[in-house]
């Protein structure tokens, strides 16, 4: 079917568009950074929460500068081959960013930065499309809240959201009760949207915010040290199994649109066989 001019996406979001000033701004802001600091470290972040990254940039502001944007500009930055690159060494490191990755410069100790990074974790509360990290299982008896202390069991109100989330729940006395054991996950399965939302309504954290150091260069020497090889292998794993994923879906969409027009083909054609 042919697409209708008048058919157009209307965007009611009111954040402007990244231009080629802003873009321009950040690859000049990345070089003089990589001017000033002696080491550039090249790291990833395990279950992204925006407020514990605003942490990491609080404490490290006076005496390290975070970059976690655009990786194409700040790989661009860089530069990918020797003859673009800013300074020497560093197109081996921007050949690695890829992904949801960021740029930590700083004149710190390399064993001062490993260590504080090894020690700062941040647990937090799943996502949909994590995967379980323990079996969670909630017993016959009032349903409880367990980040209060000590657990206090859920108010009444909140009871048609738990049965909307799964849960064959009962009033007992004006609080949510289960007559039968309920297992909202299991180890090593992934997490739907019903079973994380259900997690984080009893309190239950199960992913931990953690900034993995993958690659530092040294401006001294343009030497670049790979810290976590099987780290990097992973993402890159992580992300071809996303884009086979969105691929697969792209496809079946198009094939239902190549069926659902044929279909419409031919009942327009059967209409003109039968009309009188």
């Amino acid at each position: 079917m042919p697409r209708s001019k008048r058919s157009k996406v209307v965007s009611l979001t009111k954040v402007s568009k990244k231009t080629r000033e802003h873009k321009g701004a950040l690859i000049e802001e990345v070089q003089a950074n990589a001017d000033k600091y002696r080491y550039c470290w090249l790291f990833g972040v395990g279950a992204m929460r925006n407020t514990h990254l605003k942490t990491v940039r609080k404490l490290w502001k006076d005496s390290a500068r975070i970059f976690f944007g655009r990786a194409a500009v700040m790989a661009k930055a860089l530069g990918k081959t020797v003859e673009e690159e800013h300074k020497t060494g560093l197109h081996k490191l921007a050949q690695q960013i890829k992904g949801q990755v960021g740029l930590l410069f700083t004149d710190s100790e390399p064993s001062e930065v490993t260590e504080w990074f090894d020690d700062f974790q941040q647990p937090d509360f799943a996502r949909a499309g994590n995967t379980a990290s323990k079996t969670i299982i909630l017993p016959v008896g009032p349903v409880m809240q367990r980040h209060s202390h000590p657990p206090e069991p859920f108010p009444h109100n909140e009871d048609p959201q738990l049965r909307k989330l799964g849960l064959t729940t009962t009033m007992n006395r004006g609080v949510p009760t289960l007559t039968s054991p309920h297992k909202i996950c299991e180890k090593g399965k992934t997490l739907t949207p019903e079973q994380a939302q259900l997690l984080k309504l009893i309190g239950e954290k199960m992913v931990v915010f953690r900034v993995a150091l993958l690659a530092r260069w040294d401006s001294a020497t343009g030497e670049v040290t790979q810290m976590d090889p099987q780290l990097i292998s992973n993402r890159t794993k992580l992300k071809t199994r996303r884009r086979t994923k969105k691929r697969t879906r792209r496809w079946m969409n198009e094939d239902f649109s190549i069926a659902l027009s044929c279909s419409i083909i031919a009942a327009m054609i059967r209409c003109i066989i039968l009309a009188p």
